[in-house]
This record gives C-alpha cells, structure tokens and sequence, in this order.
C-alpha cells in the first residue's frame, strides 16, 4: 500500500471542517463532449475507492453525461467549501464501470456502490430515461429496485487525479499549492502563486 499523497488528507479535512454543510459534498464535473464543446455538471462525492486516491461518483447510462464519457476519458473537478474559504482543481482521468465492464474488481467496486446508496438515490435509477420528453407521474413511481444486483442502467464513475490544485481563500496574500503525479505515480508539491 502506498502513502496517501498530501492532498488527500487536506481533502479530508476540508470535508469534516464543512461537514454541518450538506452541499459540501457536491462538486463540479468537466468534461469534453465529443463535439468539442464543454459540459460541466454538478456531482455528488461518494468518497475514496478503497485504498486508492481515485473519487467515486455515479450516474445512469441513459444519461447525456454517460455519452459524454466514454470508458476512459479525462476531465476536471472543481470543489469549494465555503466554511474553509478553499478549492481545489483536480485534473484527471475518468474511469467509467457500466455493466459491461469487463474487469471483476471494477464490477464489484460498482455493486457494491449500488448497495451503499440510499433507496432514494437508487430509485432513481428506476425511472423514466433523463433529458427524454417528460413521461406520465407513474414513471417516477416505480418499484424499489433489488437492493443487491445494480440495474444495468447504474454506472460507476472514478476519477483519479493526476494534478491539484489547491487554493486557500484565506490570507493575505492567498495560499496556493500545486500537486503533480510523476510518470513514477510519486506525488510532486510546488508552492505558487494565488
């Protein structure tokens, strides 16, 4: 096992100092479509995926956001927790679990994230399609979903940071901290300025 880079921890710290905060655990997802154009769109952080640094969010593959990404692509976050006046940039590459994934350990990493979810979050996934024409009220009435086995719709989303960029809102002036991978997967601090 390897040690958690310092961004990690600044992270988690920032989280339990925003934690009376609900809305401290969205964050905002880019992406490039495949036109070219940007999508940005808001995101829930369901925590660390075991022991590695990459954040684990979900979707449904109906979703636009499921055809703007594809297996792997990459994209970038940016987090602000207002009780701490900071952000972070983090830039990386996205991984995404469908159904169809083929590795067992990406596929348990899914099912076990669909067990992890409340039956509100889960049900959702049970609903008419998103961004489709508006379909009748019973559509968004249907049977709780087997709380085992993830529908075939529900994806895995891991984003594993390649650079963050962390920035204090505090002082004057401002702190800003620059983390870089290296190709060695070690992780690389520069102090910059805000």
């Amino acid at each position: 096992m390897s040690l958690a880079p310092p961004w990690r921890s600044l992270i988690s710290r920032a989280l339990h100092h925003n934690r009376s905060l609900v809305y401290s655990r969205y964050l905002q997802l880019a992406t490039v479509k495949k036109n070219g154009r940007p999508a940005n769109r808001t995101v829930v952080f369901r925590g660390f995926w075991g022991e590695t640094n990459q954040l684990k969010i979900i979707t449904d593959s109906r979703s636009q956001k499921f055809t703007e990404i594809q297996q792997k692509s990459w994209g970038e976050i940016c987090w602000y927790f207002p009780k701490t006046r900071e952000q972070f940039r983090l830039c990386g590459e996205i991984i995404l679990v469908d159904s169809n994934y083929s590795e067992l350990e990406f596929q348990t990493a899914r099912k076990s994230m669909w067990q992890e979810i409340s039956d509100n979050a889960r049900i959702q996934f049970a609903w008419a399609a998103p961004g489709e024409k508006r379909a009748r009220m019973e559509a968004f009435s249907p049977a709780l979903p087997d709380i085992i086995e993830p529908l075939d719709n529900f994806c895995l989303l891991l984003f594993d940071p390649e650079q963050v960029d962390h920035l204090q809102l505090r002082g004057e002036p401002q702190n800003r901290w620059l983390y870089t991978k290296d190709e060695a997967g070690r992780w690389k601090v520069l102090e910059v300025n805000p």
